[in-house]
């Protein structure tokens, strides 16, 4: 799998449970250590299987649950499908856009928001990392029972840079939606989600966001939504509408 190994910073942990071969797949398909047991290890973060879902751990969360990717609707969030498309994020991606790609998946929140929106969406993540945590998440999202009896299409997920999978993409999809991370704001603010928190530790700010709203401009078929914290300036310029949410906005820049 393409991207840079975390070597010094993440750790296969088996613990006993489940097949030790998933585990030495794992690490090996991410080129890093594996550990056996609970000891002492060397490494801040560590990648196991509990509770039927794969897990991202700290130090601190050795003893808890862990960080899995949640595949159910967030608070506030209608359990119907398809979800009403009346949010900032849906009225930004339109009722007339049919197929969507999140160009930065992250921890895919946004992407099963738009996926129970009802949109035919396709994820990309450029974190190995992430990616084996995504796909853990898609095959239990493929296992509920109303996702299996409406025989939904399940979000494709794509490893690898957005900038450089953009110049694959056939057909052109009607929206490329981007979450790029900013770097925190200056003043004091309240601490970050934990696992926003260890995804900046582990993949940094996106440099490349600039290079990656144009790309998108060139790949999308009608437009680009970006997804911005609310005192970040617009990444592409003055955007065609901008719809508030909390603390956030998405500012859409239609395709001429």
């Amino acid at each position: 799998m393409a991207g840079h190994p975390y070597i010094g910073k993440l750790a296969v942990l088996y613990t006993g449970q489940g097949e030790l071969g998933d585990y030495q797949q794992l690490a090996e398909c991410l080129n890093v250590p594996l550990r056996t047991g609970g000891g002492d290890h060397q490494e801040p973060y560590f990648l196991t299987w509990r509770d039927g879902a794969l897990k991202l751990l700290d130090r601190e969360l050795l003893k808890k649950g862990g960080l899995a990717v949640d595949i159910e609707p967030r608070p506030g969030e209608q359990r119907s499908w398809p979800a009403p498309k009346n949010t900032p994020l849906g009225q930004a991606l339109g009722r007339k856009t049919q197929t969507v790609v999140d160009a930065t998946t992250g921890w895919g929140q946004d992407s099963l928001h738009i996926f129970r929106m009802g949109y035919r969406l396709r994820c990309i993540e450029r974190s190995p990392v992430m990616v084996e945590l995504l796909q853990d998440a898609f095959r239990r999202l493929g296992e509920l029972e109303w996702v299996k009896n409406l025989s939904l299409e399940l979000p494709e997920l794509i490893a690898g840079n957005a900038i450089e999978v953009f110049a694959g993409l056939d057909p052109k999809p009607d929206c490329i939606y981007i979450d790029p991370m900013f770097p925190p704001k200056r003043k004091k603010s309240a601490l970050a989600k934990k696992s926003m928190t260890i995804l900046h530790e582990l993949l940094g700010d996106d440099p490349d966001k600039d290079a990656l709203f144009e790309a998108a401009m060139q790949a999308t078929a009608k437009k680009v939504v970006v997804k911005s914290p609310d005192y970040a300036e617009p990444l592409g310029g003055k955007p065609s509408q901008s719809f508030q949410g909390k603390l956030l906005r998405y500012d859409v820049y239609v395709k001429n």
